[in-house]
C-alpha cells in the first residue's frame, strides 16, 4: 500500500510520498512514488502514484514518451489540464492492453494517481486521476489531494491547511499527517520522498529524501506526539449528572432522561434467576430436631 499527499497553495505546491509497496511478514517491498517531469524554465510537473505497482509503472514509463492524436506530448503541451488529459490516456492505454490478462490472474487493474506542476504562462495546478482515466482538478473548496492509505492524515490537513497557508507550514503539517499514517498502518512506509515547488520558479524548489534518522522528522514524530498527549490531559474529563448551570463541561445533565437501548434477558434465564438455588430452598425447609 502506501499515502501520498499533493497540496495547491496560493505560494505553491507540497508533494509528500512514501515508498513502500509490500508489507508482508517475511516482504517489504521498497520502491519510489514520486516521478519529477522537469523542462527548468518552461515546466515542472510531480506523479504520485498509488496502487498496483507494474501497472504505475508502465504509466510512468508511458507518460514520458506518449504522444497523442495531435503531436503534443507532455513536454509540449501549453497547459496543465493538457498534460492531464495525457497522463489519463496513458492510464487507458494501459489499461486496455493489461486490465483484460490482469483478471485471468484475479488481479484487479488498481491505480490512482496525483499530478500537479506549472506550465509556464500558467498558475498551478493538481489533478487527481482515477484509473478509468478521468481526473479531477483541486480548487480552494479542496486545496489538497491524498491516495492510499488517506484517513489517517486526513484529520491534521483539514483542520490546517488553506489555500494562503505558507509551504514551509504546509510541508510540516504533511510530515504530521504522514507520521499518523506511519504510526497507525504498516503499509506505509519510510524513506520519504518530500518535494517542495514555489509559484512561478519552473524548477524543483527544495526536494528531500527522508529516513528513519532524518533530524527534522524525528523532531517532528517525537514533539507531536508529546505535544497532542498534553493537549489531551488539559481537556477536563467528562461531568456525569449534574446541572448544567453549575458546571460548563457537562456530559449528563440532571434532567436528561438518556437510556441505553436494552435487549430484553431471554426468559429462560429470567426464570433460572428467580428461581431458588438448591442452598436457599434448604435453608428455607423447617428443622424436625426439637431442642433436648
Amino acid at each position: 500500500m502506501t499515502y501520498c499527499v499533493g497540496m495547491r497553495l496560493d505560494a505553491g505546491l507540497v508533494f509528500l510520498s512514501d515508498s513502500r509497496t509490500n508489507a508482508g511478514v517475511d516482504q517489504v517491498g521498497t520502491f519510489r512514488k514520486m516521478s519529477v517531469f522537469e523542462n527548468p524554465g518552461d515546466r515542472t510537473m510531480v506523479l504520485m502514484t498509488a496502487g498496483n505497482l507494474s501497472i504505475s509503472q508502465s504509466i510512468r514509463q508511458l507518460v514520458s514518451e506518449y504522444m497523442d492524436a495531435n503531436g503534443n506530448t507532455i513536454w509540449t503541451v501549453p497547459s496543465m489540464y493538457e498534460a492531464a488529459r495525457i497522463v489519463g490516456e496513458a492510464v487507458r492505454t494501459v489499461h486496455n492492453r493489461d486490465a483484460k490478462a490482469l483478471a485471468e490472474f484475479g488481479i484487479d487493474f488498481n491505480v490512482s494517481l496525483i499530478f500537479g506542476g506549472q506550465i509556464k504562462g500558467e498558475r498551478c495546478r493538481l489533478f487527481q486521476i482515477y484509473s478509468a482515466g478521468n481526473f479531477i482538478e483541486s480548487h480552494n473548496e479542496n486545496t489538497y489531494f491524498q491516495i492510499g492509505e488517506a484517513k489517517y492524515g486526513k484529520p491534521i490537513i483539514d483542520r490546517v491547511v488553506t489555500p494562503t497557508t505558507p509551504l514551509d507550514e504546509a510541508a510540516k503539517c504533511a510530515l504530521i499527517s504522514m507520521d499518523s499514517t506511519l504510526r497507525s498502518n504498516v503499509s506505509v512506509g519510510l524513506p520519504l520522498d518530500l518535494l517542495v515547488y514555489e509559484d512561478g520558479k519552473l524548477a524543483v524548489t527544495h526536494f528531500v529524501t527522508i529516513d528513519e534518522k532524518n533530524q527534522y522528522f524525528q523532531m517532528i514524530r517525537n514533539t507531536w506526539g508529546s505535544l497532542l498527549k498534553t493537549v489531551f490531559e488539559s481537556i477536563d474529563a467528562p461531568v456525569w449528572n449534574a446541572s448544567p448551570e453549575i458546571n460548563g463541561n457537562v456530559l449528563s445533565a440532571t434532567n436528561m432522561h438518556s437510556k441505553p437501548v436494552r435487549v430484553e434477558v431471554p426468559a429462560q434465564l429470567r426464570e433460572a434467576r428467580l428461581a431458588p438455588s438448591p442452598l436457599q430452598s434448604l435453608a428455607q425447609q423447617p428443622s424436625n430436631n426439637k431442642q433436648a
